[in-house]
């Protein structure tokens, strides 16, 4: 059997940087091995104070979540407008295209089915789901239709996912992230620096399954619930593929020469965040920090500009993994554990026995 049967992760995941210049239906175009045409963008302002934001194709574009914020979706004309064979084009909003600094950007791209969609009904709720088995990804959508009781949402994916970030799209509510590491009874918020919350069953009290995730009504309120009454809901669900992407934890040692993870290939992105106390979700790529010491971070949780504070988030980017080189309390504690997701550059051996190198 093959390492891995993905020898290049651009066809389904890739960063792109750009420059602003404040022109109307600027083209961004990715540079990969592969042409991506992307179907999830979330994208940053590096420059400045701006919220992030995230556009899919099952939704449209034009139609904009903020993961550091709580509010509903909204309708932005002018941010990304559409998405193209090879990347995606933006309008003139400063969040996306400022051109009188001019401020840089970036965008990280998965790929899930070129935008078409199929109705599922393995769930107790129908879901309306836009997946790709091949890379482990797929957005769900779905109406909340519960007063308080458990309900299963049908991902699409034919393999359990290992993390699933869900947001109520019409409401001012929180972003909700499970991680197989924390159990069905443990959530972190994409919003927030907060430590893990507790609820028992929060995910519905079963892991999810090849075909299903669980999630709990809301009794008429919004607040922390995951299927809220009558809203629309969407999710977006990972499930891990060997050379390609990986979903775990770690726990720190306090030492600059910290632990390091295992994720069999090369990173070309990481998000990481501290479960057992506050921390925020930090975000590297490799486009932004192509060194094999990256440190260049922007934080999930907060529309900060990008920073580079070695002493923060110091990693090592390995052929196989990366590792810290800090011991803050933000990536590296001694006794606390972090979760993390990861995406690949390149596999740590291709599917006809190629090694990868480290940067």
């Amino acid at each position: 059997m093959a390492y891995t049967n993905i020898d290049d992760p651009s066809a389904y995941f890739q960063a792109v940087l750009w420059t602003g210049d404040g022109l109307d239906n600027k083209q961004i175009t990715n540079d990969g091995n592969s042409d991506l045409q992307p179907d999830w963008v979330w994208l940053k302002d590096r420059t400045q104070a701006e919220s992030h934001a995230v556009f899919d194709s099952t939704r449209g574009a034009t139609v904009r979540l903020q993961p550091n914020s709580t509010g509903a979706e909204s309708t932005e004309t002018a941010t990304l407008k559409s998405f193209t064979t090879d990347g995606f084009t933006v309008g003139t909003s400063g969040s996306v295209n400022n051109g009188s600094n001019p401020d840089q950007y970036v965008a990280w791209q998965w790929k899930a089915n070129a935008g078409t969609t199929s109705s599922n009904t393995d769930g107790t709720i129908t879901s309306t789901v836009q997946a790709n088995q091949d890379a482990g990804f797929s957005i769900v959508t779905w109406t909340g239709n519960t007063t308080g009781s458990s309900q299963t949402i049908g991902h699409g994916l034919g393999a359990a996912p290992k993390t699933i970030i869900v947001k109520d799209r019409d409401s001012t509510s929180v972003w909700a992230s499970y991680h197989e590491p924390l159990g069905t009874g443990k959530y972190l918020q994409l919003h927030s620096d907060a430590a893990q919350g507790s609820i028992s069953n929060y995910w519905s009290s079963t892991a999810p399954s090849s075909t299903v995730f669980g999630v709990i009504g809301d009794n008429g309120g919004v607040g922390y619930a995951n299927n809220v009454r009558d809203n629309d809901m969407i999710a977006y669900c990972f499930a891990e593929k060997q050379g390609y992407s990986k979903f775990g934890s770690y726990v720190g040692n306090g030492s600059t020469n910290g632990p390091f993870v295992y994720t069999g290939f090369k990173p070309a992105f990481i998000m990481r965040k501290r479960t057992d106390g506050s921390g925020g979700w930090d975000i590297l790529d490799y486009k932004r920090d192509p060194t094999n010491l990256a440190d260049q971070f922007l934080t999930a949780n907060a529309n900060g500009a990008e920073s580079n504070y070695l002493d923060i988030f110091s990693i090592d980017i390995l052929s196989n993994g990366f590792k810290f080189r800090t011991n803050r309390y933000e990536s590296n504690q001694s006794g606390s554990t972090y979760i993390y997701m990861a995406f690949a550059e390149n596999p740590f051996v291709t599917s006809t026995g190629i090694p990868t190198t480290a940067r």
